[in-house]
């Protein structure tokens, strides 16, 4: 049974991220998933009196599509610091030990995450398989 953390911000909802973890799911129905969105600059908002956080509504709207679509047992969801990678560290201290890190990112020339090298970065500094899914279509 492998587990993947999931790191997604933008693309938390990109078909493209949904697919390949419908791949991983289907190739090993006993995998587990946890969700890591780091925080953004400003995404906390105000609605109808109470406060917004974009990226716990990303985290668990992503967990939903999975666990419905795909099947996927997930079983952990999270909110980060807006450093991606600091967020990956922290929720590798935290929490269990996972096997793989499947990151989503922009594509090249409009991915921040891309623009620092944030997947060979975790690979390195992290010792763990990454998973690199470039999400084209994404939730505005």
């Amino acid at each position: 049974m492998a587990q993947y953390l999931i790191v997604t911000h933008k693309t938390a909802f990109a078909t493209e991220l949904r697919d390949r973890v419908g791949e991983l799911a289907a190739a090993d129905p006993a995998a587990e998933f946890a969700i890591l969105v780091p925080e953004a600059p400003g995404e906390n908002y105000t609605w109808e009196g109470e406060t917004v956080n974009e990226a716990q509504q990303n985290a668990h709207g992503l967990k939903q599509i999975l666990e419905s679509t795909f099947g996927a047992k997930v079983d952990r969801t999270a909110v980060g610091v807006q450093d991606p990678l600091q967020a990956i560290a922290d929720e590798l201290r935290e929490n269990r030990a996972y096997d793989t890190l499947v990151i989503c990112t922009l594509p090249l020339g409009v991915s921040q995450w891309l623009r620092r090298d944030l997947v060979h970065q975790a690979e390195r500094k992290f010792g763990l398989p990454v998973i690199h899914v470039v999400g084209e279509s994404v939730r505005t």
